[in-house]
């Protein structure tokens, strides 16, 4: 259904990544060229809504050069007033979302493309079931929106993370250390696994497998029997132990309490503790998200770009670009939409993996 479309708006939300500005791009290009709409860039991503409402006006001129940039040129955000987890308060959120509806309307938006992850495109939603105009595009380098098989910023994060692991290879080797380098994936093992594997780890550690560091630690002896003097361990943020949570202590080393600080450190140390070899902690941490996007997410998010700029154009309203068996597909978003993808049991890289020697130090790998 044809819907009369004048300005649109878009903005990126939650952290960055990869392949952003590519979306921008192609969102102004396909709105101008195609169907002489003005675009409006909202700053600093929902944010930009919430009292005095910021903006910038999006021509082609504004556009050129973005295509390999980094970074959002928009800004993002991942924290302010909408916060839907925990136990908001009712009031202040509808209050909070109501001042967005009015920013919108006040900006003359008839849609809004909204870049993000899960909580962003919860928030769209959200906006969505309040007579906005709302389209989303995936965005999140872990790989884990269940609404689409994949998701811009993810390539670049894995080929960032092997090149690491790469080079870590020849000075573990060289001091006969162990070496964790800690990914992105609090949630998902995608980051961890497909890095690991395409940098040679021997473990890897994902949330959707809980370890025990003593079956890691029955790898690493077993290596050093067999004259390999070093060994990669490559462990997801949010991975956990069996029996515990991925939650760390700031301090002490030992894993299972109550803050989150990455996984990283406190694997090494017990590692070392357990191999008696010298170990070593590596945090790739926001790295994974900076520099210039590869081949692969400029082209996912340029197609995502155009496809949701169409789907405004078509009247498709509240629905999610998503890549799905092998195309572009719209999805309405949902919560099943917008709910998390982890590494199944069964996944292929599971079994790869397994028959290279690779251990998740899991029950299954005893």
């Amino acid at each position: 259904m044809e819907t009369t479309i004048r300005r649109i708006g878009i903005l990126t939300s939650g952290g960055d990544a990869p392949g952003l500005n590519a979306v921008i791009r192609s969102v102004v290009k396909t709105a101008i060229i195609r169907y002489g709409w003005d675009v409006v860039g909202i700053v600093d991503g929902f944010e930009g809504l919430i009292g005095q409402p910021r903006s910038r006006p999006l021509g082609l001129a504004d556009v050129s050069g973005l295509l390999p940039r980094g970074g959002s040129v928009l800004g993002c955000t991942n924290r302010g007033h909408f916060k839907l987890d925990g136990q908001p308060d009712p009031a202040a959120l509808e209050s909070v979302f109501r001042q967005a509806a009015a920013s919108i309307k006040r900006l003359e938006i008839d849609a809004v493309i909204v870049v993000g992850g899960d909580g962003s495109q919860r928030i769209g939603h959200a906006l969505s079931l309040r007579g906005m105009g709302i389209v989303g595009v995936p965005k999140t380098i872990d790989n884990d929106l269940a609404g689409t098989e994949s998701s811009f910023g993810f390539d670049t994060a894995v080929a960032f993370a092997t090149d690491a692991i790469d080079r870590l290879h020849t000075t573990a080797e060289s001091h006969g250390r162990v070496i964790v380098v800690e990914v992105m994936g609090r949630d998902a093992g995608w980051i961890a696994l497909y890095s690991g594997i395409a940098g040679g780890a021997d473990v890897i550690l994902i949330p959707e497998i809980p370890f025990s560091l003593v079956e890691a630690s029955a790898k690493i002896a077993a290596r050093a029997a067999e004259g390999k003097r070093f060994s990669i361990v490559v462990a997801a943020e949010g991975a956990m132990p069996v029996g515990g949570s991925s939650l760390l202590p700031n301090a002490g080393g030992r894993i299972g309490a109550a803050h989150h600080v990455g996984i990283g450190p406190a694997v090494t140390a017990e590692l070392q503790q357990l191999t008696g070899r010298e170990a070593r902690a590596v945090v790739l941490g926001h790295l994974q998200r900076g520099g210039s996007p590869s081949a692969s997410d400029r082209l996912l998010a340029t197609a995502y770009g155009e496809a949701a700029t169409r789907a405004i154009a078509d009247g498709k309203l509240g629905h999610l670009v998503a890549w799905r068996d092998g195309r572009i597909q719209l999805v309405p978003i949902t919560d099943d939409v917008t709910a998390a993808r982890l590494v199944p049991a069964d996944h292929p890289l599971i079994e790869t993996a397994r028959g290279l020697g690779i251990t998740f130090a899991g029950a299954a790998d005893r």
